[in-house]
């Protein structure tokens, strides 16, 4: 991957990192993005990274995990290298046109700007991501891709475009940091942090999303992986698990046996309850219509929708859209 961004490169100096982090933050995308830190200086010896955390108004952030986050106020007098937005929910609602003012007037004077999870959003709501590469939480891609035209969206795990660095989520955080501190301070102490945290970092920047894990799937049969990853693919556009089948060079029998043995379940429900899965989540996180829910989660019409989601969740969509 070609690397613009400044800051993936070898450094003398600490690389001073802001962490705006707002609120219902996923904890586990902020201590993704410190933790590796910390334990870089720690296995170093030495001040390899500063950072320190702001809010967009300088008051405490909760945290989805329940804790909050303190820092001092986002200012445009940002004492940085680098600023990191992390994310998770509700974020049109946080997106104050001054914040955004804010971030637009102090990205000019960065080395780098870093989306985390819902962070991207941000940066893409700011106009700053315009004729960038960038990705999203895999939940939201399409979205995402809808909403900013003009942003090139991947599914990749991670991406470095120009000044900016975007993740899909808590695991391509990790995966980024680790490269960020192999590329400033070598492969040896990136192997290090990584073997602290117990973690095999196993993904290029580039391998695709996924709503399931991939290496689990992969170890238990790699054409397993293959029909899931298939099935993620064409949510909108379902093809007949024979075609699944057939592509991936296996028999729709021995394709169920192989869900049978190692999910319990056959590939016809799994994909079904994969695609309804994702219309839960559309109807908790966006304010699109139920029948454009229905069509981007691949069912013909409204009422086939109503039946198969009232048969999965026990309650009607619209009673799920009520309660949020």
């Amino acid at each position: 991957m070609k690397r613009e961004t400044l800051i993936f490169a070898p450094g003398p100096d600490p690389l001073r990192v802001a962490i705006l982090v707002m609120a219902d933050t996923n904890a586990l995308s902020l201590a993704a993005s410190v933790d590796p830190m910390r334990a870089a200086n720690r296995r170093a010896g030495r001040r390899l990274f500063d950072w320190h955390f702001v809010t967009p108004g300088g008051t405490p952030v909760p945290t989805t995990a329940g804790f909050e986050v303190t820092g001092a106020a986002l200012s445009d007098r940002l004492d940085a290298d680098v600023l990191m937005i992390v994310a998770g929910f509700r974020l049109s609602e946080q997106a104050a046109p001054a914040l955004l003012s804010r971030l637009r007037r102090i990205a000019p004077r960065l080395s780098a700007m870093i989306g985390i999870d819902g962070g991207s959003w941000f940066l893409a709501l700011a106009g700053l991501l315009d004729g960038q590469a960038a990705t999203v939480h895999w939940e939201d891609l399409e979205t995402f891709a809808d909403r900013f035209p003009a942003i090139d969206v991947r599914r990749d795990r991670y991406v470095m475009s120009g000044r900016f660095v975007t993740t899909g989520g808590a695991a391509p955080c990790l995966d980024m940091m680790l490269d960020l501190i192999r590329a400033r301070h070598g492969a040896e102490l990136a192997l290090r942090v990584a073997g602290a945290f117990l973690y095999e970092p196993v993904h290029a920047a580039a391998a695709p999303q996924q709503g399931v894990s991939a290496v689990r799937l992969a170890r238990a049969d790699p054409a397993l992986a293959q029909a899931i990853a298939r099935m993620e693919a064409t949510v909108e556009d379902p093809v007949s698990i024979a075609d699944i089948a057939s592509a991936i060079g296996l028999s729709r029998r021995r394709l169920e046996m192989l869900f049978a043995e190692h999910l319990g379940t056959s590939p016809a429900r799994f994909f079904r309850d994969l695609r309804l899965d994702e219309a839960r989540r559309l109807i908790a996180d966006t304010r699109l219509p139920l029948q454009d829910i229905a069509l981007r989660t691949g069912f013909a019409g409204q009422t086939a929708f109503a039946r198969a989601f009232r048969a999965r969740f026990g309650t009607t969509a619209s009673a799920a859209r009520r309660r949020q």
